[in-house]
């Protein structure tokens, strides 16, 4: 059975002072590992006594960081057999599809694109958060929510998450979200969206100028960094009547930037 060289869960490759909690730092560690395929599907993890030795804690932070990951469906405990990596699940999202930024798009049609930033700040991330990013439950995540308009008429709500670790200060974006990250040194390289019709809220019609229960397009996008870690999720609620999905399908597709 295939087995990790066990230097990949040396502290030094994983643990960063000030980064969290040793077992959500491990956690990531080893999402980010299966993501880059450094940990393949039905590799066999080491067991909780020699991986807490090989990664320099204790066993009851492994157990923590395991239980995620499994809980997840990262991995898979196999009653006397072991801990193993499972097998990813077939994706139905087309990853070649690229939605054009809103700033673009609407540059492309005369119009003068402009960004309202409702809220930002850390907060407890959210079951669907946790999901995206792969973060604990007892972890925080940086969330900022802006209203997109274009020509003063608002077009567009976008909520964007991101780990701590890549946005630690959330409320320091003024200008373009992706040129706060990519100054960080924390670009995505790739990112999977999904599109489906939603009914607006009241209060979301309210800030877009809308009926309550008008139908919009939800586009909800999953960043990744070059290793296969999430760090981005985004959910944009747009204006069905004015914005529409347009995919471009290309050998080598790069991600768009949203952000504007």
């Amino acid at each position: 059975m295939p087995r990790p060289d066990d230097s990949l869960f040396h502290p030094a490759n994983w643990f960063r002072e000030g980064h969290g909690p040793r077992y959500e730092q491990l956690y990531r560690h080893i999402v980010a590992a299966i993501g880059e395929g450094t940990l393949a599907p039905a590799v066999q993890i080491p067991p909780e006594r020699d991986l807490a030795e090989l990664a320099e804690v204790s066993r009851v932070t492994v157990r923590k960081a395991v239980a995620q990951l499994v809980e997840d469906g990262r991995l898979e405990q196999r009653r006397g057999a072991g801990t193993f990596v499972r097998l990813p699940k077939a994706r139905q999202e087309n990853s070649h599809s690229t939605l054009v930024s809103f700033t673009d798009y609407m540059r492309q049609r005369g119009k003068v694109p402009t960004s309202r930033i409702l809220s930002a700040g850390l907060h407890a991330p959210k079951p669907d958060e946790q999901q995206s990013l792969g973060i604990m439950a007892s972890s925080r995540v940086a969330r900022i929510e802006r209203l997109r308009s274009a020509d003063g008429v608002p077009m567009a709500l976008e909520y964007s998450s991101w780990p701590p670790d890549i946005l630690p200060d959330p409320e320091a974006v003024k200008g373009s979200l992706y040129d706060h990250i990519r100054a960080l040194g924390h670009v995505p390289t790739h990112a999977v969206q999904r599109v489906s019709a939603a009914n607006l809220k009241v209060s979301e019609a309210q800030l877009l100028n809308m009926e309550a229960g008008q139908a919009v397009l939800r586009i909800d996008r999953t960043g990744y960094l070059a290793s296969g870690r999430p760090v981005e999720f985004t959910r944009g609620l747009y204006r069905s009547d004015i914005y529409d999905f347009i995919a471009e399908l290309r050998l080598d597709a790069s991600p768009t930037d949203n952000q504007g």
